[in-house]
């Protein structure tokens, strides 16, 4: 019981570490990382809380989750534009 907390705090604080990351200033197309770091704390906490098997299902489930939100970021940063500079601060 603890082991599979801890993997779940774990992910966790990984999953955000991880979306801190993924600034617009760093990347102006992100919602392929943002999707995928939703995706695996959305999978974790659903396979955690399903079966008998806690730790191994939300991992499970952060992998499917992980690959299931970075299929949808990616078709959301393909149908999104490419930013356009306006100058400012950048010249």
């Amino acid at each position: 019981m603890k082991h599979s907390r801890l993997i779940i705090a774990m992910t966790g604080v990984s999953i955000l570490l991880l979306t801190g990351c993924t600034g617009n200033e760093v990347v102006p197309n992100n919602a392929t990382q943002t999707g995928v770091a939703t995706g695996a704390l959305a999978g974790s906490v659903i396979g955690y809380n399903s079966g008998h098997h806690r730790g191994r299902n939300a991992a499970l489930g952060a992998l499917a989750g992980a690959a299931v939100g970075g299929l949808i970021g990616n078709a959301v940063d393909e149908n999104n534009p490419q930013p356009v500079e306006t100058g400012g601060w950048h010249e």
